[in-house]
């Protein structure tokens, strides 16, 4: 590994996260307190997430739309508890085109109400459900503590929403968000183990019946919310007047889910799998796979660099050649292992006159000399390995970092720096509001098998507590 340029991590964990964030090129800050501007580099990791998550929602049956970025005031107030949850968090436009507007204007911090104002409109009979939309946007929830990526005022994310005949449908198509489409997503593309649960009603949704999260532990040992799907009962759908004409000609409620994922697992991708060397990207989701550098020029070199990256695409490696030789490589070298590129073919004079290139690895470490002839294969054996040995030392981490106790008093010990896991029945809402007063907070109910509990009073059912992002 090249010599390092960031903050360690166990010298100062939020430095060295911000050194990654500037670079290895992810984003910047924006000229409003709060925002952020996405770099190319950061917004082509976005661009592999979006497109792989569009792929896993359109399999589950639902829709892209687009609704608008500014909502009545008055549509908020209809859903009681779900404005009280946000009303701190809300950008309101008073003023616009010169005047002051006849009714205020909230800047989107989520759309269930102005989805469910045309889910009513839309849903007539039983024969329009389910209706199951999606939509890719930007949302400003006004943050007081910001921090890129994780805690931003305006944010890029998905948000599903969708309407059922019958609360059984609705249940299970919030779980199969949950368990289908957001824990594979992770699991698979971000190479991240998460712990799926529900939330307890203190940590819910506002305006939900039930919240099913995602969440993952980050090398510092806190928890990241990944993701969350949410049952919201009837409570939008009798403020929105969401009906239907059931099968039987009877005017029924509908009933509704939301769910979300967003930017934020960018921050999540920083933390989980970063070290002090900066991004370690898994190679499943790098907008780059291989980078084929040229390491000094010479006769053939760039010819023979070309015909690497050519060889690679054609395998279906997403490879770009580097033959900036006017800049030096071992800072060009440093640049690839900050952007967490999983893998660097070098190519070099002395290289190439014995027919071999060097093929540096950024998750398992080191770097080996590889015929020229055989580069191919050892590029695509090394991704695969990669991508599992990255979610496999992930997977470690939060399990040596994750204590099963008995009493309160351990758990939020355990907290220091990890996790732990302990009886919801020991715990309970009590315990709960305990274990907040210093910071401490139930991450999600979960089963001791891994599935996820059908209520809170569920036998066996386990509290997951940590600090959290």
């Amino acid at each position: 590994m090249a010599k390092t340029v960031l903050t360690p991590q166990s010298e100062d964990f939020p430095r060295w996260y911000q050194d990654v964030v500037a670079k290895a090129e992810l984003a910047d800050n924006g000229p409003v307190r709060g925002t952020m501007v996405i770099r190319p580099y950061g917004y082509a990791i976005w661009e592999r997430m979006q497109a792989d998550m569009d792929r896993r929602i359109k399999e589950a049956g639902a829709r892209n739309a687009y609704f608008p970025l500014f909502i009545p005031e008055s549509y908020l107030s209809r859903e009681a508890e779900h404005v009280e949850g946000f009303s701190p968090e809300l950008a309101v436009v008073t003023h616009a085109g010169g005047k002051e507007l006849e009714e205020k204007v909230v800047v989107r911090p989520t759309s269930e109400t102005v989805i469910g104002e045309y889910m009513a409109k839309w849903t007539q009979s039983y024969r329009d459900l389910p209706l199951l939309l999606n939509q890719w946007a930007n949302v400003v929830r006004w943050e007081l503590r910001p921090r890129i990526f994780l805690r931003t005022s305006e944010f890029l994310w998905q948000e599903g929403h969708t309407a059922h005949a019958t609360e059984e449908d609705a249940r299970l198509y919030a779980k199969r968000i949950h368990e289908e489409v957001y824990a594979p997503f992770m699991r698979e593309m971000l190479a991240m183990p998460v712990v799926l649960g529900r939330k307890t009603k203190r940590e819910r949704f506002a305006g939900a019946t039930n919240t099913l999260a995602l969440e993952g532990m980050m090398r510092d040992g806190k928890a990241l919310q990944m993701g969350t799907s949410h049952e919201l009962g009837q409570n939008f759908a009798k403020a929105f007047d969401i009906t239907y004409l059931s099968e039987q000609g009877r005017q029924e409620t509908c009933w509704t889910t939301s769910w979300g994922s967003s930017t934020r697992l960018l921050g999540g991708l920083i933390m989980g799998h970063g070290d002090d060397h900066g991004l370690r990207v898994p190679p499943r989701l790098a907008p780059v796979q291989a980078l084929v550098m040229v390491v000094k020029d010479g006769e053939g070199v760039v010819e023979a660099a070309r015909q690497v990256v050519a060889d690679l695409l054609t395998r279906g490696v997403r490879a770009e050649l580097d033959a900036r030789v006017d800049t030096p490589f071992g800072r060009r070298a440093v640049d690839a292992e900050l952007k967490g590129i999983p893998l660097r073919v070098e190519v070099g004079p002395r290289d190439l006159a014995e027919g071999s290139v060097t093929v540096a690895r950024r998750i398992a470490g080191g770097k080996s000399s590889v015929p020229l002839g055989g580069v191919v294969d050892t590029v695509t054996a090394a991704l695969d390995e990669d991508h599992d040995a990255l979610y496999a030392a992930a997977l470690a981490h939060r399990d040596t970092n994750t204590a099963a106790v008995s009493t309160i008093e351990e758990a939020a010990e355990a907290a220091r720096t990890g996790w732990a896991t302990i009886p919801w029945s020991t715990l309970g809402e009590q315990g709960e509001s305990l274990l907040a007063e210093s910071a401490v907070t139930v991450r999600c109910l979960t089963m001791p098998d891994g599935t996820v509990p059908t209520s809170e009073s569920d036998d066996g059912v386990l509290a997951v507590v940590g600090r959290a992002y």
